[in-house]
C-alpha cells in the first residue's frame, strides 16, 4: 500500500473537499476512491428519493448504507472497519439480488461491485478518507458541481496512470464533438466503448444547456442514453460519473464487450440516432472476436468498432469518432472498410489533430471523423488543427482547450455546413480523388509548404564532420583523464 493516500489537493473554487487527492494518479487508488464516492452519492440520492417517492426502498441493504456505517466521523475505525469492509460490505454488495425489471437500481450496485476490491490495509486510513467524502452533500447543486471538478481532475489523472490513459479523452475534444453533433432529448445516443463516460457527460451538459426545459425533456434525454465498457475500472468510474450528473438509473452503462456479438445480430430495433466514441486503437482483440465480422475479418479494435458503428446507425443517424492515422491510410481490410463507410455514409468532415493531443498516454496522429448514414460520400472536407502559436506541442501542463478549436467551429458553417471555404487549414477532396488514391484518406494539407531539410549529400557531409569532431574531443578527454589519474 502506497503511503500518503491522502495528501494536499490544490483547492478548487474554495470547496471543502480540497484536501483529498490520488497519489501519482495511480489507477488502483482511483478505483479505491470510486467505490466510496459511489456509495456516498447513492445514499444522498436515496435520502432524497425517500422524501419524494412513497414506499421507496434503497437498492443497498440497510446495514451497508453509507449513513449507517460511514457517516459518523467518530464511528467504527481501525481493524473493526477494515474487517467490516472486506468481510461484510464487499461480499454483500457483490451478491445483491437483482431482477429483470427495468430501472432496478440493485443491478447498478451489483455490476459495480462485481469487480471492485478494497486495496487499503489500514482501517484508520479508510476512516480518514470516509470522513472527507462524508463532508460532501451530493444533493446540493453547488457542492456537486464543485466535487464534479475534482472528479474530472481525478479522471484526467488517468492519463498518467499507465495503460489506464486509454479511458480518458481530453474534454476539449469530447465537448467539441458533442457540440458539432448537437444531440437532443428523444434521440438515442450510444458510446460503444465509453471509458469513464466523457462523451455521455458532455452530451448531458450540452442537452441541459441547450434543449432541456421541462422534466419530460430530461426524462427523454436520460431514456436515450446507451453505453458499454469492457473493463472494470472505467465502468466503475463511468457509473459514478453518471450518478454525479444526476442520472438516477445508470444501468444503461453495461459492463460488456460490444464487439463480442456477431455484427449481423444487431437488429433494426437496436439502431441509434447518434454514436459518439473514442474506440481503443493500437490494440488487438482476443482470438475469435474477428469471426463476428466476417466481411471485415481483423483483430484491429478500431477497425471493428468502425464497422459496428456503420451498422448501428439509423438512416439519417450521425456519428463523431476518434480514429488514428493508421485507419486512414491502411490497406487490405482497412481499404474495404473505408469503401464501405463511403458507400453507406456521408463522411463530410475529417479534423486532423497533432500528435501531442493525447500525450502522455499516446503520441500518434489522430483524427475526428464526422459522418451521417443514408447517403454516400461525394466530397470530404478536411480541417487541420494546429497547436496555438508560441507553443510547440500540447502537454499535461498545456493541454488542448476548447477555445483552441473555435476557429474550426467558426469555419464549420453551422448545422447545414454552408459556405465552407478552402484556406490555410481547410481543403476539400472529391470521392473520385479518394478512389484514385486507393481509398487512402490520409490527405495532407495542400496549402502547407513541405519543410526544406536541405540537400542529403550536404547533410551527410556535415554529419560525418560532426562525428569526427566528437571523436577528437572524446580522445582529448581520455588523455586528460589518464594524465589526472597517473599523478
Amino acid at each position: 500500500m502506497c503511503p500518503g493516500f491522502i495528501e494536499q489537493f490544490p483547492s478548487q473554487n474554495g470547496n471543502k473537499f480540497g484536501n483529498l487527492a490520488v497519489v501519482d494518479g495511480d489507477a488502483q487508488r482511483i478505483s479505491q476512491l470510486c467505490w466510496m464516492f459511489f456509495l456516498k452519492i447513492m445514499d444522498d440520492q436515496d435520502q432524497e428519493l425517500e422524501l419524494t417517492h412513497d414506499n421507496y426502498v434503497s437498492p443497498i441493504p440497510e446495514k451497508f448504507q453509507w449513513r449507517n456505517w460511514a457517516a459518523d466521523p467518530e464511528g467504527i475505525t481501525g481493524e473493526a472497519l477494515l474487517n467490516f469492509v472486506n468481510g461484510e460490505l464487499f461480499p454483500a454488495l457483490k451478491m445483491v439480488p437483482v431482477s429483470a425489471q427495468p430501472g432496478d437500481r440493485r443491478r447498478v450496485v451489483r455490476d459495480l461491485f462485481e469487480d471492485a476490491y478494497n486495496y487499503m490495509k489500514s482501517g484508520q486510513l479508510i476512516r480518514q478518507v470516509v470522513n472527507k467524502i462524508s463532508d460532501v452533500d451530493f444533493n446540493s447543486l453547488t457542492e456537486r458541481q464543485h466535487f464534479g471538478e475534482i472528479y474530472e481532475q481525478i479522471l484526467n489523472d488517468l492519463q498518467s496512470a499507465g495503460n489506464a490513459g486509454e479511458y480518458y479523452t481530453p474534454r476539449a475534444l469530447t465537448a467539441f464533438m458533442v457540440d458539432r453533433i448537437d444531440p437532443t432529448p428523444g434521440e438515442t445516443l450510444f458510446d460503444p466503448a465509453c471509458g469513464t463516460g466523457g462523451f455521455l457527460t458532455c452530451a448531458i451538459r450540452h442537452m441541459e444547456k441547450n434543449h432541456v426545459r421541462t422534466p419530460d425533456q430530461r426524462e427523454k434525454m436520460q431514456a436515450g442514453l446507451r453505453a458499454v465498457e469492457k473493463k472494470p475500472l472505467p465502468h466503475m468510474l463511468c457509473v459514478t460519473n453518471m450518478l454525479l450528473h444526476g442520472i438516477e438509473d445508470p444501468s444503461f452503462v453495461r459492463h460488456d464487450n460490444t464487439l463480442a456479438r456477431p455484427l449481423i445480430s444487431w437488429g433494426k430495433d437496436e439502431r441509434v440516432d447518434i454514436v459518439l466514441t473514442n474506440p481503443p486503437f493500437g490494440g488487438r482483440e482476443e482470438d475469435g472476436i474477428e469471426n463476428n465480422f466476417p466481411t471485415f475479418r481483423t483483430k484491429e479494435t478500431a477497425d471493428l468498432f468502425l464497422a459496428l458503428i456503420v451498422r448501428l446507425l439509423k438512416d439519417g443517424g450521425r456519428a463523431a469518432v476518434v480514429l488514428p492515422d493508421g485507419s486512414l491510410f491502411g490497406e487490405g481490410i482497412k481499404t474495404r472498410l473505408k469503401e464501405h463507410l463511403l458507400e453507406e455514409c456521408n463522411l463530410h468532415t475529417i479534423v486532423r489533430l497533432p500528435n501531442s493531443v493525447f500525450k502522455p498516454y499516446a503520441s500518434i496522429g489522430t483524427n475526428l471523423l464526422f459522418f451521417e448514414k443514408g447517403t454516400p460520400t461525394r466530397d470530404i472536407w478536411y480541417w487541420e488543427h494546429r497547436v496555438p502559436e508560441g507553443q510547440k506541442a500540447y502537454s499535461m501542463t498545456k493541454p488542448i482547450r476548447q477555445e483552441h478549436l473555435q476557429d474550426c467551429v467558426d469555419w464549420w458553417g453551422g448545422k447545414a455546413r454552408e459556405r465552407r471555404e478552402e484556406g490555410p487549414q481547410a481543403w476539400r477532396v472529391t470521392l473520385e480523388e479518394v478512389k484514385a488514391r486507393g481509398y487512402n484518406l490520409d490527405v495532407k494539407n495542400p496549402h502547407t509548404v513541405a519543410d526544406d531539410h536541405g540537400d542529403p549529400e550536404v547533410l551527410l557531409e556535415e554529419l560525418m564532420g560532426a562525428e569526427t569532431s566528437a571523436a577528437r574531443l572524446r580522445d582529448q578527454l581520455k588523455s586528460i583523464l589518464a594524465e589526472a589519474l597517473a599523478r
